[in-house]
């Protein structure tokens, strides 16, 4: 008589068991991240899981060390190497931001300000990070300059990666990005002093979490640079730079955006960036929700 053997584990049971895991360590999206890594090792899109089929061996170990590795908080991100953001897929890793969905509604503003303008289509970002906003406008916005600046040197090579991967988009749409590793806060001193009174859209996801504000999620806390989070003692020093900064960068009527956390919008006055904003002379200040609903974006004119 033939030894018996167990069934062979199908798709839906490895999955089922993820997702128990992901669960109980705190994940909040546990089915979905489980999906995402199975797809990340199978090589094919999440909607053609075909569950009822068997798993390989060698793919199951490579799935389970990835599950280990999210139940241990490791963002989803750093784990497939990417992270999708607008239109765009962008390469992602330790040593730079990973770009969340809120940015979205920044990034909006700031493509919809500059496909008005009827001037160069300048842009600047600072802060660019992975060069989430800065590559979406010139994807976005077709015959776009958009000068991206980042301070620190592992995010600049995670920016330097997605320009060059997305290099062949940026030429369909006559658009460029030129990438600065430089403090956006001082850029318009130097690197960028050409540019003075001439930019049409100065746009900025800066750190603006206070100091001793830790983040709750371990992913934040433990993953992403510090120096794309903290943004000094009361959360604002970087911004007051960069609003110093765009205030010497725009032309007259060109436009700031701001990211900010849902504490400092119109209702936490002057700890709030609105405030920050009208002090330096901007006008037309005004704040907005994210998707969620939430205070998340600044806007002003230079008059």
């Amino acid at each position: 008589m033939a030894a018996w053997t167990p069934p062979q584990r199908t798709l839906r049971d490895t999955l089922v068991d993820a997702e128990r895991r992901l669960a109980g360590a705190g994940v909040s999206t546990p089915r979905v991240d489980a999906e995402l890594l199975l797809s990340h090792v199978l090589e094919i899109p999440r909607g053609r899981l075909f569950l009822s089929d068997p798993i390989d061996a060698g793919d199951q170990v490579r799935f389970e060390t990835l599950i280990a590795r999210r139940a241990s908080r490791v963002p989803l991100q750093h784990l497939v190497g990417e992270a999708p953001f607008r239109h765009l897929v962008l390469q992602v890793g330790p040593g730079v931001f990973v770009p969340r969905p809120e940015t979205e509604t920044v990034a909006e503003f700031a493509i919809r300000t500059l496909r008005e303008s009827a001037d160069e289509r300048l842009a600047v970002d600072l802060c660019t990070g992975s060069g989430a906003i800065a590559l979406a406008l010139a994807t976005e916005v077709p015959g776009s300059i958009v000068h991206a600046v980042e301070r620190e040197d592992d995010a600049v090579e995670w920016t330097r990666r997605n320009i060059d991967a997305l290099h062949d988009q940026l030429v369909a749409v006559n658009s460029q990005v030129v990438l600065h590793h430089s403090d956006a806060t001082t850029v318009h001193e130097h690197l960028l002093a050409n540019l003075n009174g001439r930019v049409d859209v100065v746009v900025t996801n800066p750190p603006y979490i206070p100091t001793a504000a830790v983040p709750r999620d371990p992913e934040v806390r433990e993953f992403d640079p510090p120096a794309a989070l903290y943004g000094g003692a009361d959360g604002l020093e970087v911004v007051r730079g960069i609003v110093h900064a765009a205030w010497s960068l725009l032309r007259p009527g060109g436009a700031l955006i701001i990211e900010h956390s849902d504490q400092q919008g119109e209702a936490a006055a002057d700890h709030g960036v609105p405030h920050v904003v009208r002090a330096m002379g901007f006008v037309d200040v005004a704040d907005h929700v994210d998707l969620a609903g939430r205070d998340r974006v600044t806007t002003a004119r230079r008059p």
